[in-house]
């Protein structure tokens, strides 16, 4: 018979270019064990137990992407990630691209913003065929102008149900945003409370987070109760509850942005956090999240690092062969490097002086766009620009004259906004401002048109997270266009942000950790 085997113990490594794979056997648990040489102790480390002349040190235990962040957030929105796909507006977050992040176990946003309510519809009927009870999201824009518009949206999305929404471009809150956070609140049987819908609040400054984290104003609660557009019972139960639960702290990022530092804006905002929610002691998890900056596993990895619940990407995601923008767009954007964008005034909030980052690579319209501003800003109407200058903007900018883009403008604002048309008839300068946001709104439905004729034209919102993203992928099969899937960015990125988690954590033990192991390249995942 016989004698029965036993299975060798595994080598202790010790070696600097022994240590680097080490770092990539996320789902095993190591083993970090010391020995005693005539030279001194040296650290290395095993894949399992060990025996032998080795004092164990500790264990680090195996690494899935899904435990990275908080896991309350996987539990309550019913994903597997704690990774979401931001909701790029005109339906450049595409119904297609909203499908693939939800099959790969990701929260995808639709980006609805810019879109009519039939497009929207539409959008809905398509993901709720395709994807049944999977979760996904809807964007929620702030529209100071179009407040109807705004009131229009939040309606649509109750009465059709969607639970997830995300709330951009506020600095404060709206009637309707609030009206949104609170309808369904409820008591369960055993005296919990249970929120339907899940406001995801986009954020880039402390004080608009504390608004968000807050109950909402009570006078507002009372007119939205007065309106009939909340219950008795969901008044009071908004009193115990923060406007959202769920706050997306967005630092450089393509769009709408503050140029903010993620290392900066994220730990200020989870301090108000923190002392918001010690300060009122809520019954329910409130999470704090990183957008903007994302594009490899080191950003990534930092952004959960500093505490960040999940994280959301924008950016790379416009790239992926699901997305709404045009092939001639993307190809753009899989040229682009960390420097080559720029701000520009933003089409919605024009007036305002709000801008928006965009992809200056292979485009005017960044500066094409600040020419309109300056010019928005020196006269006071479009009677009293210069002939010779207003003759350069309607053949170098708008291919028309201004006198045809009004009309087009007008009769634009008598089917969405009548009132914008009454105001441009008191105020020229106003009308001067929703002929220059022709252009700025024009721009982006070029891009994703792919109209040839105004390529030049292409605005493109883009952060330096791109440039970092191609930068990461060069000599990997993320690196062709067409392997950029949805699926395939988002599981890179985490995966990649695991292996540097371990990588850290190996360093940290004081092993010898080469540079090595924090370099991860793109790999298909299944």
């Amino acid at each position: 018979m016989p004698s029965p085997t036993t299975s060798a113990a595994p080598p202790v490594l010790f070696d600097p270019s022994d240590l680097a794979p080490i770092a990539a056997r996320l789902r095993e648990p190591c083993t970090i064990v010391e020995q005693q040489t005539p030279t001194g102790a040296r650290r290395g480390v095993a894949p399992g137990p060990v025996s032998g002349p080795y004092q164990t040190v500790g264990t680090l235990p195996a690494l899935y992407p899904e435990w990275l962040g908080d896991r309350s957030f996987q539990d309550a929105h019913g994903v597997r990630f704690p990774y979401v796909t931001g909701a790029m507006a005109n339906g450049i977050a595409s119904v297609e691209l909203v499908i693939a992040a939800a099959r790969a176990g990701f929260l995808g946003f639709f980006g609805s913003a810019g879109l009519s309510i039939p497009r929207v519809e539409e959008a809905f009927a398509r993901l709720d065929a395709a994807l049944g009870d999977t979760p996904y999201g809807m964007n929620l824009i702030h529209s100071p102008h179009e407040p109807d518009l705004e009131q229009a949206v939040v309606d649509l999305y109750l009465t059709r149900g969607v639970t997830n929404v995300s709330a951009s471009a506020y600095m404060g809150l709206t009637k309707m945003v609030v009206q949104y956070a609170y309808t369904g609140v409820s008591l369960s049987p055993d005296g919990k409370i249970q929120r339907r819908n899940a406001l995801f609040a986009k954020i880039s400054r402390p004080e608009v987070a504390e608004r968000f984290l807050r109950p909402a104003p009570e006078a507002m609660l009372q007119q939205l109760k007065s309106e009939g557009r909340l219950t008795d019972e969901e008044v009071t139960l908004a009193r115990r509850l923060p406007v959202a639960e769920d706050i997306t702290v967005e630092s450089d990022s393509g769009g709408h942005t503050d140029n903010q530092i993620l290392t900066a804006v994220f730990p200020t905002v989870a301090q108000v956090k923190t002392a918001v929610c010690a300060e009122l002691g809520y019954e329910r998890p409130v999470r704090v999240g990183a957008a903007g900056g994302l594009g490899t596993p080191d950003a990534v990895a930092a952004a959960f690092s500093l505490g960040a619940a999940y994280v959301v990407t924008g950016s790379v995601n416009q790239a992926a062969i699901e997305s709404g923008l045009s092939a001639r767009g993307k190809a753009l954007l899989c040229q682009a490097a960390i420097d080559d964008v720029m701000m520009a005034p933003a089409a919605d909030m024009f007036e305002m002086g709000v801008k928006v980052q965009v992809l200056k690579r292979g485009a005017m319209f960044a500066v094409r766009a600040h020419r309109l501003w300056d010019t928005y800003r020196a006269y006071a109407s479009i009677e009293h620009i210069p002939e010779q200058e207003r003759l350069a903007l309607e053949k170098e900018i708008f291919q028309d004259t201004l006198a045809n883009v009004w009309a087009g403008t007008e009769a634009f604002f008598a089917k969405r906004d009548p009132s914008q048309n009454v105001r441009a008839q008191k105020e020229p300068k106003h009308k001067m401002a929703l002929c220059f946001r022709w252009y700025l709104g024009q721009a982006s439905k070029w891009a994703i048109a792919g109209d040839e004729g105004r390529a030049l034209d292409y605005q493109i919102w883009c952060g330096p997270a791109m440039g970092a993203f191609n930068r990461w992928v060069q000599g990997s099969f993320l690196q062709a266009p067409e392997a950029r899937t949805v699926e395939q960015i988002g599981k890179n990125l985490l995966e990649g942000a695991c292996v540097i988690k371990r990588a850290f954590d190996l360093r940290a033990a004081g092993l010898p950790v080469p540079d090595a192991a924090f370099r991860v390249t793109p790999h298909k995942l299944a």
